[in-house]
């Protein structure tokens, strides 16, 4: 089976904050699951290097938007390796292979009839002496009165034209922007609306798309779909490819989204492999993004794959967050109210933050991240049950066995649970319930440390040798398993319990335990002090105010 994984791309004109990780981690953990179950897999994403927010970025600063995009590219993928993001590619959007297959995507579109040209009124700055782009005007959203920007609301989440908010002003100037005609190329979206709306209808059914993504999708196309503008005035991005209006961009949201496949074609060309079985019917295709990215993924990109042709590779999967808030308020990057990715990472272990951000994820309402709930889970789950139970464990057979693993018969009972573990977990991470898959891994952990401690190994081991040797065979089989069943959620400590075991390359199925020699043992994670909790506080406290 051909499974293709598709993150959302962020914008590289700023840090990666844990409110982007918790949206995008989800799609690791299925490369990684999937890659253990022997599929065939296909992870890309990027850094969204073209449109307004790097030019608003560029220009505060006073540098190019070249300058910018290198800047936060080169970090994202610095951030995202540190997390152990597993990427088949990770690509950005203003390389020469994106903008020939944007280019081509467009083409195609206009060659079937999807895209024509209109006259349209758009906002012009008369200060500035410029179209601006939709991001460039600001006001009071008409759905639901919150501030927003000109192409979409981010309280609401509805999709904006700039002339569709009421007080408008110009990010650049502050002040009221005036309407001037100009020609653009638009999208018949709206030829769309029936086949999109038996997809939501699909998805409905079979429960394979989220929950938000589902009723956000409904409510757009209850609405009505209306034809888009696919170019806008803008300074940097692709170019359209129609003579004489070479000086026009392909608009954002057409040509980010396209970035899926020019993503997959590029990894083939680099790779020499073929992409084409990631794009028929028979793919699961994971989209997986935060849910003020879902018309995109369920609209928007749906109706291109049909405009060009590939109504087989539609999104099987959407597996669209919620938001992350910070300490009871909403993450705000503008008032440095946001937990930075490189700033976590120096002080505290990947598996930490990808602990935290699974078992407490955004999957069906807001989630809060607290400095004091992070440092107790890692203490009570993390140190507290996983890495005792193991330390204690292999520590023991280093003791009492000279770190050879007994040979002995397993506790049947404890066999029997492993077994349904990889098929029930493996169950949860295909239908993106990712919360609930790794609380039931610790839940098996929490039994595992009864286990230990209702058998008593340190009495057992003078009073009775043989009943020892079982408990230890059975608590290391437990542990190997454990690393495999934990593998696509904590990827560092996994490889660290398989190293110490010297396993061979992990598969999502049981593993038998057989003659094992321990090497290296040490804890796989260290105490955080409580009083770190307040020095957390302090520091994000003292960072929103400078």
């Amino acid at each position: 089976m051909a499974v293709f994984i598709g993150g959302a791309w962020p914008y590289a004109n700023g840090s990666l904050h844990l409110g982007h990780i918790a949206s995008l981690l989800p799609g690791d953990i299925l490369a990684r699951y999937y890659r253990l179950k022997g599929e065939k897999v296909l992870y890309v994403s990027g850094s969204d290097c073209n449109g307004t927010p790097i030019s608003i970025r560029a220009n505060a600063e006073g540098v190019s938007v070249k300058e910018i995009a290198d800047r936060y590219h080169t970090e994202f993928v610095v951030s995202f390796l540190r997390l152990g993001f597993s990427y088949d590619l990770y690509t950005r959007t203003d390389g020469s292979f994106h903008h020939e297959v944007v280019r081509e995507v467009f083409l195609k579109l206009l060659e079937r009839g999807f895209i024509y040209k209109k006259e349209m009124d758009q906002t012009y700055c008369e200060f500035d002496e410029r179209f601006l782009p939709d991001r460039f005007v600001e006001g009071i959203c008409p759905n639901c009165g919150s501030r927003a920007r000109g192409d979409q609301c981010d309280n609401c989440g509805s999709i904006l034209d700039p002339l569709d908010l009421k007080e408008r002003t110009c990010k650049l100037c502050g002040k009221k922007p005036s309407v001037r005609k100009t020609e653009h190329f638009y999208f018949k979206l709206s030829e769309f609306q029936k086949q999109l709306e038996a997809l939501v209808a699909h998805a409905d059914e079979d429960g394979s798309w989220r929950e938000n993504a589902i009723r956000q999708s409904e409510r757009y196309l209850h609405e009505g779909l209306h034809d888009r503008a696919v170019s806008r005035d803008l300074e940097n991005g692709v170019n359209v490819p129609v003579v004489g209006y070479e000086d026009k961009k392909i608009y954002v949201w057409i040509e980010a989204v396209t970035g899926y496949y020019s993503a997959s074609r590029e990894w083939a060309m680099l790779n020499r492999a073929d992409y084409a079985s990631f794009w028929d019917e028979d793919a699961v295709a994971y989209y997986v993004h935060g849910k003020d990215n879902i018309p995109f993924h369920t609209i928007i990109w749906p109706a291109i794959l049909m405009g060009i042709g590939k109504e087989k590779a539609l999104p099987t999967h959407v597996i669209s967050n919620e938001y992350l808030t910070l300490e009871k308020r909403k993450l705000s990057t503008s008032q440095n109210w946001a937990v930075w990715v490189p700033d976590i990472l120096d002080r505290y272990h990947p598996d930490s933050v990808r602990y935290f951000l699974t078992a407490n994820a955004p999957e069906s309402r807001d989630a809060d991240f607290s400095w004091r709930e992070f440092i107790y889970s890692h203490n009570s789950e993390l140190l507290g049950a996983y890495g005792n139970f193991v330390n204690r464990t292999l520590k023991f057979i280093e003791k009492s066995y000279n770190g050879i693993v007994p040979q002995a018969e397993i506790n049947q009972g404890i066999k029997n649970t492993v077994m349904e573990l990889y098929h029930v977990v493996g169950k949860k991470i295909e239908n993106g319930h990712f919360k609930e898959a790794i609380e039931t891994i610790f839940s098996f952990i929490r039994q595992a440390n009864k286990y230990f401690d209702d058998e008593k190994p340190w009495i057992q081991v003078k009073e009775d040798e043989v009943a020892c040797e079982r408990t230890m065979a059975t608590c290391t089989y437990i542990i190997a398993n454990l690393s495999q069943l934990l593998s696509p959620f904590l990827p560092f400590s996994s490889e660290e319990v398989q190293n110490m075991l010297k396993l061979r390359k992990p598969v999502w199925k049981e593993i038998e335990v057989g003659n094992l020699t321990l090497t290296c043992v040490k804890p796989l994670f260290d105490r955080i002090e409580a009083g770190q909790i307040e020095v957390e506080v302090e520091r994000l406290l003292n960072q929103s105010k400078a």
